[in-house]
């Protein structure tokens, strides 16, 4: 026989490892993107956690929000809203399913934040407030310079760098305040009248670092823009980037596109040989931002290699919602079942009732009860009968009978009964007890 040998075969994957590999796939191939289209199958379990089908007219992708980004949502979505969400493809392993990993979730459009933008914007503008010929220039140099930001945040260090570069000898109060948050605005304006009180300031910058439209909202508060429109003091709005446009900028007397900028537009650049030192910090602050990115891209590529902790405990909560889902259906299907039983084992009990039976049984008991009665009256009257005839036979040979013919019973004082004569003495007394009664008398003789 001819030697040969038998190919080995192929290691199969497991289904687990298929998903984990399918997943890790999805997660490094497709960076966050924004998606649009109709939400439907809308779940909220006990976890907290959204999940909904986003769907167009051809197709649909599952989708799941974790807590931590849902609590961002200002207004609940329903089924059939249209909406824009941000956010990972990714797979729910443990079914199987392709689905977006949701981090940020919007109504489509403009959006609720946009909307109340441009709302308030049209309204302010419909008053002046906007008219380039309320604007006041800007003192130049200023002879002191009020900053209305936080006293944390990244725009206070950039304004204070800023200034003391191009003009240290110029001073700087700050009026600190909240920049973010539901208490913001009313901060915002209070500072606002601080610094008109105070009276120092002959130029006011306002503003804040970048972010999110709904991180610089305070700024858009239409009590911020009118306390900034009636403030005294010319007005600097600098708030976020270059492309950040809040109501700020359009109300006040200039509008600068970051805080820096702002500082450098009311400040004199007095020495001449600085601006080449200016120039080489600029191009080393883009160079670290450069360097910084390279770093930030590398370091984004190791986390998506790296196995967030975070993300198995958000994903075993999903399994926990997924199973509390289908506890929830079994128990209905249990009950369900269990009330159906209970419904034909009652219809059985009441078709084999004893309560028949027991009717007859209660019957021949009340037959027998009267023949009972019948029985004892029947015998207590024989009884009865048998009494009386012995009655009238003791009355017969009765002592009281006797009597009645004319006898009596003779007792002595001690009570006992006197038979012979001589057992008497003349003056003892005796008792006769006759038919109908009793005599007393006293011996006065005795005969033999």
């Amino acid at each position: 026989m001819d030697n040969f040998v038998t190919p080995s075969r192929p290691r199969a994957l497991t289904v687990s490892e298929l998903n984990h590999q399918v997943r890790h796939l999805l997660e490094t191939s497709f960076m966050q993107a924004w998606i649009e289209g109709e939400l439907s199958s809308f779940s909220r379990p006990s976890s907290g956690h959204w999940y909904f089908t986003l769907k167009d007219s051809k197709c649909q992708v599952r989708c799941a929000m974790f807590r931590g980004y849902n609590q961002r949502v200002r207004t609940l979505p329903k089924e059939g809203d249209q909406v824009r969400i941000r956010g990972k493809v990714s797979l729910y392993e443990n079914r199987g399913d392709y689905q977006i990993i949701v981090e940020q979730l919007e109504p489509a459009g403009l959006g609720a934040l946009q909307q109340a933008f441009e709302a308030l914007k049209q309204k302010l503008g419909s008053e002046g407030l906007f008219d380039i010929a309320n604007k006041r220039p800007i003192p130049f140099p200023p002879r002191h310079i009020g900053v209305i930001t936080s006293p944390t945040g990244a725009a206070i260090h950039d304004i204070l760098t800023v200034l003391a570069r191009r003009c240290p000898a110029v001073p700087v109060t700050l009026y600190p305040t909240a920049v973010q948050g539901p208490a913001a605005a009313g901060d915002i304006v209070q500072a606002i009248e601080a610094a008109q009180r105070h009276n120092q300031a002959d130029v006011l910058i306002i503003g804040r670092g970048g972010g999110s439209l709904e991180d610089l909202w305070s700024f858009n508060e239409e009590r911020v823009a009118r306390a900034i429109a009636q403030c005294r003091i010319p007005t600097v709005s600098a708030v976020g980037h270059e492309v950040d446009v809040t109501i700020a900028d359009f109300v006040a007397d200039l509008r600068a596109p970051t805080p820096s900028a702002a500082a450098e537009k009311v400040s004199p650049d007095q020495l001449e040989w600085l601006r080449r030192l200016d120039e080489l910090q600029l191009r080393l602050h883009h160079a670290a931002i450069r360097h910084t990115r390279r770093q930030r891209t590398a370091l984004d590529h190791l986390s998506a290699r790296l196995r967030d902790p975070r993300r198995e405990l958000l994903e075993k909560g999903q399994r926990l919602d997924d199973l509390e889902l289908r506890l929830r259906t079994a128990i209905t299907q249990r009950t369900e079942a269990a009330s159906t039983r209970a419904d034909h084992l009652a219809s059985r009990l009441q078709q084999q009732s004893p309560r028949r039976s027991l009717n007859q049984h209660s019957t021949l008991v009340l037959q027998l009860q009267q023949r009972l009665q019948q029985g004892i009256a029947k015998r207590m009257q024989h009884h009865r009968d048998q009494l009386n005839h012995l009655g009238q036979t003791l009355h017969v040979v009765s002592p009281l009978a006797t009597l009645g013919r004319g006898y009596a019973i003779v007792q002595d004082s001690n009570r006992n009964i006197v038979r012979r004569a001589n057992e008497l003495a003349t003056g003892d007394t005796i008792t006769a007890r006759l038919a109908d009664g009793t005599l007393q008398a006293k011996i006065t003789g005795t005969t033999d």
